[in-house]
C-alpha cells in the first residue's frame, strides 16, 4: 500500500514537471551586448554563457557583438540568469530576442506563469500560438537605457512596465 502510493506521488510530479516545460521552453536566445572592444571582451561572455548548465551551445558574431545561445531540451531557464551571466563578465545586454513556443491555454490575458517568472506579452499581436516565434525582451536591462526611455513611454499604460519587477518580463513580439 505505501509503496503504491509513493509510485502515484512520483507519476503525478513527473508530469506537473513535464507539462511546466513544454508550455514555454525557450529554445534559443539571441543577446546583443554593449560595451565590447576587443576579442577577449567576447571571449569572456563566451565564458560565463558556456559555463551555464542550461546552455547547448552558442554562436558568436563578433562584427555586431550577437551571441547566439542555444539550450539543452526540457530545461526552464529564466532571462535574467542570461543577462546575469553577460554583467558577470563585466558588459551589459543592449538587446535580447528570445525564440521559444507559446501554448495559448496557459495564457491568461496576455500573461504566462512559469516558475517565479511571469512573462508578459505586452504588444497588440498575441503570442504565435503553437509554433516557435522570436520575442524581444524590453525591460531595463534588457534593451539599450536609450530604447528603455522611448519604450516606458510608449507602454506607460502598461502597470507592470512602470513597476520594474526582475521576476516580470515584457515581451514584444517580432
Amino acid at each position: 500500500m505505501k509503496t503504491l502510493s509513493i509510485k502515484s506521488l512520483a507519476i503525478a510530479l513527473l508530469v506537473m514537471l513535464g507539462s511546466i516545460k513544454s508550455y514555454a521552453q525557450i529554445s534559443k536566445a539571441e543577446i546583443i551586448a554593449t560595451g565590447l572592444t576587443c576579442s577577449m571582451c567576447s571571449n569572456a561572455i563566451n565564458k560565463q554563457l558556456k559555463s551555464m548548465t542550461e546552455v547547448d551551445s552558442i554562436s558568436t558574431d563578433l562584427n555586431t557583438n550577437t551571441f547566439t545561445v542555444y539550450f539543452k531540451k526540457d530545461v526552464a531557464l529564466q532571462p535574467k540568469v542570461l543577462k546575469n551571466a553577460v554583467e558577470k563578465a563585466g558588459f551589459f545586454v543592449g538587446s535580447m530576442v528570445l525564440t521559444m513556443k507559446v501554448d495559448p491555454q496557459k495564457l491568461e490575458n496576455n500573461t504566462l506563469k512559469i516558475a517565479d517568472g511571469t512573462f508578459v506579452f505586452i504588444d497588440s499581436k498575441n503570442p504565435v500560438s503553437g509554433n516557435e516565434a522570436a520575442y524581444q525582451v524590453i525591460d531595463k536591462g534588457f534593451v539599450t537605457q536609450k530604447a528603455y526611455k522611448k519604450l516606458s513611454k510608449t507602454y506607460s499604460n502598461q502597470p507592470s512596465y512602470a513597476v520594474e519587477n526582475e521576476n516580470d518580463y515584457h515581451l514584444k513580439t517580432i
